[in-house]
């Protein structure tokens, strides 16, 4: 999938000598917490966003330091910190050059970005115009869609015999470099996990691997877990259940 696949086209924006009141009102009614902005020319020169907002003198909520503290800090940052406070004009308080992405850019290099960068959303460039949005909430909505397609996959009649659901399970497993060695027995599309882990996170790892698989209806756990120092073993708690079922 591709930015143009998930992006929010026709994208609300402010021009950057509005004032931050109309900023405001706009990602309130709108339900947006941040926007793009322009300068008169409609060339992209900023984004704005609610965290901008968080460190103002209206609400006595601007940053208090130590004297010394300002000292080193110096005289720039501390009056770049007043103009982010009291601005009253989008331009004062917004973040400038930011980063953006093509409608064409994979979704891959989307989150990429967002993690590395560690922000929320990204101004869709094409031919040097401003096209859209790409937000986390927009993948969270392309996650949806794809996984409410997905749901009708698992255990339809159309899905392959247990023979080649057990090969996908094990190709999938085999492009993983922890993946321990394990054996996977696969009848009517239940899948049961046999064998030992080192390391009790590979357990949901190793279910949700097999999970993945079209034409899975259950996964039954059976794997045992020896921790590495102790030596001790610990059963799944599925074979746990049944072993206290049977004592009773």
């Amino acid at each position: 999938m591709q930015v143009k696949d998930v992006m929010t086209p026709n994208v609300i924006s402010v021009q950057s000598d509005d004032s931050i009141l109309k900023a405001a009102r706009l990602m309130l009614q709108n339900r947006i917490s941040g926007l793009p902005v322009l300068d008169k020319n409609g060339q992209l020169v900023g984004v704005v966003t609610e965290g901008d907002f968080l460190r103002r003198g209206e609400l006595g909520t601007q940053r208090r330091r130590p004297r010394w503290i300002e000292f080193i800090i110096g005289p720039g940052r501390l009056a770049d910190e007043y103009v982010h406070t009291a601005g009253r004009k989008v331009e004062e308080v917004m973040t400038p050059d930011p980063i953006t992405v093509g409608e064409n850019d994979s979704l891959q290099a989307v989150v990429e970005l967002m993690e590395k960068r560690r922000i929320k959303r990204l101004p869709v460039m094409q031919d040097g115009r401003l096209v859209g949005i790409v937000s986390r909430a927009n993948l969270m909505h392309a996650l949806a869609s794809v996984a409410r397609d997905y749901e009708e996959v698992p255990g339809s009649s159309t899905s392959g015999p247990d023979w080649a659901i057990r090969g996908e399970i094990l190709a999938a497993l085999g492009k993983q470099h922890w993946v321990p060695d394990i054996n996977v027995i696969v009848r009517n599309g239940v899948v049961e996990l046999w064998g030992v882990i080192t390391d009790y996170r590979e357990r949901q790892a190793l279910v949700v691997a097999a999970e993945n698989i079209a034409g899975v209806k259950q996964v039954h756990d059976h794997l045992v877990w020896v921790e590495p120092l102790s030596g001790m073993a610990f059963p799944s708690a599925e074979d746990e259940a049944k072993e206290r079922a049977a004592a009773s």
